[in-house]
């Protein structure tokens, strides 16, 4: 049991559970992201309702599941979509490893920039409770560690994002057509204590995949996080949308020191347009 152990360690730990998480989230951006926000997409590509799961493998083992759901609340009076991403552990894993994972974010209904994001994790024991809170006027957000009692202003000159605003925004605000084939782009999220980061991503074309629905075509990115704190290089994940008018995540796979590790769509529920299937 001990080397299974010290692989679910691999897996689930903290860095690598949360940037999973954050891939599967973040997937794409174009040139209309450098304005601030954008304007108002003409057709949303999601709806209050939506639901998306995620069964995340090692091999032929279920490590965990991950769930995204679009709801609606108010902040300040302001209607805002508030969504729910949720991490689980799952059978055998969960007897060595647990995973509870909550993330949630709060939007604007118009233009996606974010007023408020939480996530409290528990991990193995290893626990965070955060908050932060964006002040669009004064170009600030406030990052409340309430496990640790401290608290962190960060200011920004440009468009920002948490992890989970940052996909719903880019899923409303950029069209297949305008992106090029190796052109990378960056984007600016802000994610915990450690501050403003930006996060890069090559387009590399598209591509069929077999999925539990049937065949889909999708657009392959290439995400670039930090080598050596998570993934073995730079380049070793890979990141599958549906080329359609839901631009939902398909598949994510990224090598880590043990081995590899993917993530596909297994459940979905509420989708505002139709999943295309490739009929043979």
């Amino acid at each position: 049991m001990r080397p299974y152990l010290v692989l679910l360690r691999q897996i689930m730990a903290m860095k690598k559970f949360g940037w999973l998480l954050l891939l599967l989230l973040s997937f794409s951006a174009n040139s209309q992201y450098q304005e601030p926000y954008g304007k108002p997409a003409p057709e949303s590509a999601f709806r209050v309702g939506e639901w998306l799961k995620f069964r995340i493998h090692y091999g032929f083992l279920n490590a965990s599941y991950a769930t995204l759901h679009v709801k609606e609340d108010k902040i300040k009076g302001s209607p805002v979509y508030h969504v729910v991403g949720k991490g689980r552990t799952t059978g055998f894993a969960s007897i060595f490893f647990k995973v509870d994972d909550t993330y949630e974010s709060y939007f604007d209904k118009k233009d996606g920039k974010p007023y408020k994001f939480v996530r409290k994790i528990d991990e193995g024991g290893y626990t965070k409770d955060i908050e932060i809170n964006f002040d669009h006027k004064e170009d600030q957000a406030l990052l409340n560690d309430k496990k640790n009692n401290k608290k962190f202003n960060f200011e920004f000159q440009e468009s920002i994002h948490d992890l989970i605003s940052a996909f719903y925004y880019l899923r409303n605000h950029y069209d297949p057509e305008d992106l090029v084939v190796g052109k990378s782009i960056e984007l600016n999220m802000l994610y915990d204590d450690d501050g403003i980061f930006k996060f890069r991503l090559k387009y590399l074309g598209k591509e069929v995949l077999k999925t539990k629905y049937g065949k889909v075509e999708c657009l392959k990115f290439r995400p670039y996080v930090q080598a050596g704190r998570v993934f073995k290089e730079q380049g070793d994940i890979s990141l599958w949308v549906s080329n359609d008018m839901n631009r939902i995540p398909i598949r994510i796979k990224a090598d880590i020191a043990v081995g590899s590790i993917k993530a596909d769509l297994d459940g979905y529920n509420g989708l505002k347009h139709q999943f295309k299937i490739i009929m043979d």
